[in-house]
Formats: structure tokens, sequence, C-alpha cells
């Protein structure tokens, strides 16, 4: 039975309990920048097209005119019509999947982040694309835009398949994206961020061409609080630079305050560009990240 369960999963990522409520959530954006094309708004402004699009389940806050009410009375559960609207955004998510990220689960981690929000984007018939970003002066591997329900076993498949390892900066994995991206919306970027560079550039270089920046810095526990002491020696993980160091425990303090400022400026710059930032540990119940810390942190609603 176990086997059974197994093989009937829609993805690896979560299971299909997860998948359920996920599909209820939404991502919360301005929506400032959006695309003369087709799709649905957050604040549920009515489109001048009658056209039917889709389904999805209703959230508080939805307009009650839209609601299917023959649905309700089969169901009982309240579902919201779709109709093609005048603009549409589109959400694109970035990946870091270098060397640093295969440490303490935190690729995995942000896949299962990016699988989420597309889930949410795809119920929202906006327009979802991925991107992921490893080896440097390598091709960045990137889904097609893709949009409604039926998109989520194709973007599933492409996170999946998407292997660490590499030294490639955030910096070139935006430049690189954005030599595929065409569209005006939210990108949110998922990555440690352990990265030499500028990154209010890199956020700049997001924001002119029309995206609101979101940024989700995951980290291992051993980042977040490291214990360490006396003599080592520190290996990079994608340079293989080394770093000797006497008496490592002096230096905790000092690494606490480096990494403890970097999530203040990297909230900073993701508000300045109509974003948000939030920090995640990549151990933490994946439920307790999406169901609570995400609603409670206006990521999400519904």
């Amino acid at each position: 039975m176990a086997v059974e369960a197994e093989r009937s999963r829609v993805t690896s990522l979560f299971s299909n309990d997860v998948l359920a409520r996920v599909e209820r959530l939404r991502m919360n954006t301005s929506r400032r920048f959006t695309n003369r094309s087709s799709g649905e708004h957050l604040a549920g402004r009515a489109g001048s097209s009658n056209e039917f699009a889709d389904y999805r389940n209703y959230v508080v806050g939805d307009d009650l005119r839209y609601v299917d009410w023959n649905v309700f009375a089969r169901l009982r559960r309240p579902y919201v019509k779709l109709y093609h609207h005048e603009e549409q955004m589109h959400l694109v998510l970035l990946v870091d999947a270098s060397s640093s990220m295969l440490f303490e689960g935190k690729l995995q981690r942000a896949k299962q982040l990016v699988a989420a929000l597309s889930v949410m984007g795809l119920f929202n018939n906006e327009r979802v694309s991925i991107h992921a970003f490893n080896q440097a002066n390598s091709a960045t591997s990137h889904s097609r835009p893709c949009r409604g329900r039926g998109s989520m076993r194709e973007l599933f498949r492409f996170l999946e398949e998407i292997e660490g390892g590499g030294d490639e900066l955030v910096e070139q994995g935006v430049r690189a994206m954005l030599k595929h991206h065409r569209g005006r919306g939210a990108v949110v970027v998922v990555s440690d961020f352990l990265t030499p560079g500028d990154l209010r550039r890199t956020m700049n270089m997001l924001y002119s061409r029309g995206l609101e920046v979101f940024g989700i810095q995951v980290l291992g526990p051993t980042e977040i609080d490291p214990e360490v002491s006396g003599d080592l020696r520190f290996v990079d993980s994608e340079t293989n630079e080394t770093l000797d160091v006497s008496g490592a425990g002096d230096l905790v303090g000092l690494y606490q305050q480096y990494r403890l400022g970097m999530e203040r400026e990297l909230e900073q710059l993701c508000r300045q560009r109509m974003g948000r930032y939030l920090m995640v540990d990549a151990q933490s119940p994946l439920e307790t990240l999406l169901f609570d810390r995400m609603r409670r942190t206006g990521w999400v609603v519904g």
C-alpha cells in the first residue's frame, strides 16, 4: 500500500495533502507590474471579457459575484470562476542550484518552496516560469512560461530534474535569466545569497525590467547558529579556497553580526523594490513555512 501511495503522488517534492492546501493559497503581490494579456488579479478587479478561463478555491476577500453557486450547491464548497482579464502578471521563480545549496538540504527546500509558489501562480491563472542556475558560463536551464493547473506536472518535472553543483554567482544567474525572460510581474529569487558581488545592482537589474523583487534566503541550521571552536580550516564549497582560523569561537559573534546585517540589507533591498524578504531554515518543517510563517509575514493569503 505504501508503494502504491508513493506512485500516486503528483510530485516527489511534497505530499498530495500539502499540494491540496497550497492550491488554496495565493501569493500576495502588489500587481503593479502587469502585461497587457489575460489573467486574474489578487484584487479581484473585473475584466472586460466574459470568456471563462478556470476555477479556483474561494478565499476570504474574493468578490462574491464570481462564486459559482451551482458548483457550491453540488459540492458544498465555494469556487470562484476566473475570466480572461486585460492584464496578467508573470511570476518568475529563480532557483540557486550552486554547490553551496547542497549543504544541509538547502536545494531540496528551495525546490519545494518554488514548487509551492508555482502552484499558487498557476491556480491564480498567471503565467509562471522557472529558471535555475549553478555552473558559471553554462546555459541557464529554464522552463517555458506556463499557465493553468494543467501545467503543474510539467513544472514539477522541471524542478525534480534540477541538479546542484557549480560556482555561478547570484548576479550571473540573474543576468542569464533576463536574457530569456519577457514580460512584467514579480520575481522570487530563492538562494542562500552566500555570494560575492553587488546585490543592490542585482536587484536593480530585476526591478528595471518591470519585476517586483522577492527574496527567500535558505540557510542550513549550522549556518544560522554555528558551533565552532579551536583551530579550523574552512573550505569554500564552490571555489575550494581555504581559510585557516585560530580561535574560531571568537569569530562566531562577528559572523552573527555579519549574517544579521545581511538579512537586514536583503529585506531593505526587496522592500524598496515593492517585494518582500524571508529567511528560512532548510530543516524547518515545510508545512510550518508554507502555512504559518509565509501567512504571518504577508507572503501568501488564503
